[in-house]
């Protein structure tokens, strides 16, 4: 999704800010960018006195387009809507910025909520959507922030050339500072203990090793079944320590937005018939870039030990001595489940889940299919689709009912999932009539009947939906 408006800071002390209106919500705005050290002017007739004490010109008059001469940006807050949109129009074609409050279609720029705390500050907003949430999540991060972040900042800055003197490597330079913010240096500023603070800076300042790490690590880490929200928290930690991202086409982009701008990303996905790169070189990746000393995530789709070749991967990387880290994800098939409202377990249906791959290393796998039908479990199975057709045949000719209830799940938990429901035997004509091309798993057994309805995908043909 685009962002609405793309946030930037406006370094604005000494500049000339116009501000048009004389009343309460001219003296808002005059407030707050006043923070910024601007040259501040009002136009308007009988400002309020406290508007006057901001400015440093004040044009007791109506405003006439000649006022924005020379100006970076003005704000239009009247509250007369026709003087409004005349000044919104005059600096829309002067190409000065302006902002009118509340109408978000006459700015060309549209005021955030600013948390301060100098330097350090953070702005929020929505784009001009919703104005009053954006004030009560100001009012949470306010409450979450430490008062004295912005002196720290202050601190910290004192200590930057000789950080970059004593460092020449700039991912040392960031990992010394990690270490600081992270570490009992913080502690004991935000305590209120400046002098312990200012001594065990001078000692990690001093010593080479602080904040490093002796060699490179891997996490391989599980993203879920794509929706970001189902991301974990440990897993949202490793991607934002990383220097090196290796990358599946199933992880969904927008949890690649989470990974730190600096850190270098490989793609190394795999589709049918199509490896951008084969496994052998991905292992001999995740080595080269650990034995570099970097931070490597390996993220996979689902988990990375559930058909996610993590463990192969893990035996690599343990005969080089490389230290591992398994950070798990939501599989796909609890993850689709769970959009779904299909329970892979109950008491009523199945006694047990089944997963097993559609894929094998020759094409069709080598299965055990008279005990899967054997078997009153609910059988998951995994990159299935293009094999679902021989999956079927094969289940029926074992003993399983083609009448059992089955459903495709392509894009499980994503905005564009799709839900087709019918019987075993129908499989391959449901994956057809929707045109499904993946990723998307099979499940297969009475607990299909427990799918929501409102989640199934329309226009299922009526003679697939029978069984359930």
């Amino acid at each position: 999704m685009a962002l609405r408006g793309f946030p930037v800071t406006l370094p604005l002390e000494g500049q000339p800010v116009l501000v048009v209106g004389g009343g309460e919500l001219a003296l808002r705005k005059a407030r707050l960018v006043a923070k910024s050290a601007c040259r501040l002017t009002i136009v308007a007739r009988n400002p309020l006195p406290a508007l006057v004490a901001l400015a440093s010109e004040i044009r007791e008059r109506d405003f006439t387009p000649a006022d924005l001469e020379n100006h970076r940006l003005v704000f239009a807050a009247t509250d007369d809507e026709a003087v409004d949109m005349s000044v919104a129009e005059a600096a829309h074609k002067a190409g000065v910025l302006v902002n009118v409050p509340d109408k978000p279609r006459l700015c060309s720029f549209i005021m955030p909520a600013i948390i301060d705390r100098e330097p350090i500050s953070i702005a929020i907003t929505s784009g001009g959507a919703s104005p009053v949430l954006v004030r009560r999540l100001r009012e949470r991060l306010e409450a979450a922030l430490e008062p004295g972040l912005g002196k720290f900042a202050r601190f910290l800055d004192g200590f930057r050339s000789a950080v970059k003197a004593t460092r020449d490597d700039e991912t040392a330079r960031r990992r010394f500072w990690e270490a600081v913010i992270d570490g009992p240096v913080a502690k004991s500023f935000l305590a209120g203990d400046e002098k312990a603070a200012h001594e065990k800076l001078m000692l990690a300042l001093n010593d080479a090793q602080f904040g490093q790490q002796a060699g490179g690590r891997v996490a391989l880490v599980g993203a879920g079944p794509g929706d970001p929200d189902l991301l974990t928290l440990r897993a949202l930690r490793v991607l934002q320590d990383a220097d090196v991202v290796v990358h599946d086409k199933l992880v969904d982009e927008r949890i690649m937005d989470y990974v730190r701008r600096d850190a270098r990303r490989h793609y190394v996905g795999k589709s049918k018939s199509h490896h951008t790169m084969s496994q052998e070189a991905i292992n001999q990746l995740l080595v080269a870039e650990a034995k570099a000393g970097h931070r490597v995530v390996r993220l996979k789709g689902g988990d990375p030990f559930m058909f996610g070749r993590g463990g192969e991967e893990l035996e690599v990387l343990r005969a080089e001595g490389i230290p591992v880290e398994i950070v798990p994800g939501i599989t796909a098939a609890l993850g689709c489940g769970a959009s779904t409202t299909i329970p892979v377990t109950h008491r009523d249906h199945a006694p047990g889940v089944t997963f097993v791959t559609g894929h094998g290393k020759d094409g069709e796998p080598d299965l055990d299919w008279q005990a899967l039908a054997r078997l009153r479990h609910t059988l998951v199975i995994y990159m299935g689709l293009t094999a679902a057709g021989a999956i079927a045949r094969r289940l029926v000719e074992a003993g399983m009912a083609g009448d059992t209830p089955a459903a495709l799940v392509e894009k499980g938990t994503r905005p564009d999932q799709k839900l087709v429901v019918g019987t075993l035997e129908a499989l391959p004509d449901l994956a057809a009539a929707h045109g499904l091309t993946g990723p998307a798993i099979i499940i297969v057994g009475s607990v299909v009947t427990l799918a929501d309805p409102a989640r199934i995908t329309e226009l299922v043909p009526a003679h697939l939906r029978q069984a359930v």
